[in-house]
């Protein structure tokens, strides 16, 4: 009897697997941050606000990190193994360019979440936590709170490219394999980098980050992003 699953293409599927549920989680999450809780927190009671920071926000945040871990490592096992298969030079084919692309959005987002927006959080339930104690707030707290927002409106920014890119990779060519990626490649990665940039060095509600302000805009901006991003490869 021979079991596919048990073969190299098997584990293989196992990885793609495995990094689609995680990726569901992760991002599921992230949406939902974004798109419900952030806007709920805004408009609802202060007692309200803390009880669900308190016992909600934790929980939806270890499977959100954790989401992101298993996505990334999983997504990064699957690209060696491609290359074992069919050496580096399947890195400038364009589906090595789009499997790049996203890969290097997704990674930063998997970084923003455990370096940023998790030890931001961490921060900033604690302090709602001795509040709602009779304790008095971390004065970290709300110094927190402003990069942990720009941290999580770009990764759902990020997001948007993201998933174009990796859907891209078996579906849609972005050039002709004949063609170098190298000078569009270039001009992604110094935009993704400044993307980037104003996330670990803006300020929220200021200069470039006010589009951040808004998950509506967050979204359009995302979308844009991603065009510019495929007429870069189709175009140059």
């Amino acid at each position: 009897m021979h079991l596919e699953l048990l073969t190299l293409n098997g584990v293989e599927f196992i990885l793609r697997w495995i990094h689609f549920m995680a990726g569901i989680t992760w991002i599921g999450l992230l949406y939902y941050f974004n798109f419900v809780q952030t806007p709920f927190f805004a408009e609802t009671e202060a007692p309200v606000r803390t009880g669900a920071i308190v016992k909600l926000v934790p929980r939806a945040l270890w499977w959100f990190r954790w989401g992101a871990m298993f996505t990334f490592l999983s997504g990064i096992t699957i690209i060696l193994i491609e290359v074992g298969k069919g050496g580096t030079g399947v890195l400038g084919t364009s589906w090595g360019t789009a499997i790049q692309t996203g890969a290097l959005m997704g990674t930063i987002m998997f970084l923003n979440v455990w370096l940023i927006i998790w030890p931001k959080q961490k921060i900033i339930i604690a302090s709602t936590e001795t509040v709602s104690k009779g304790g008095q707030a971390d004065p970290k707290a709300a110094a927190a709170a402003g990069p942990a927002f720009l941290a999580s409106r770009t990764n759902t920014l990020f997001s948007i490219p993201m998933l174009f890119f990796m859907g891209a990779a078996r579906h849609l060519n972005l050039f002709e394999d004949t063609k170098s990626p190298m000078v569009p490649g270039g001009i992604a990665v110094l935009l993704i980098a400044a993307v980037e940039a104003n996330a670990l060095f803006g300020k929220k509600g200021a200069g470039p980050s006010k589009l951040l302000d808004s998950h509506i805009t967050v979204i359009h901006v995302g979308i844009a992003f991603a065009l510019i991003l495929y007429l870069l490869y189709a175009l140059l």
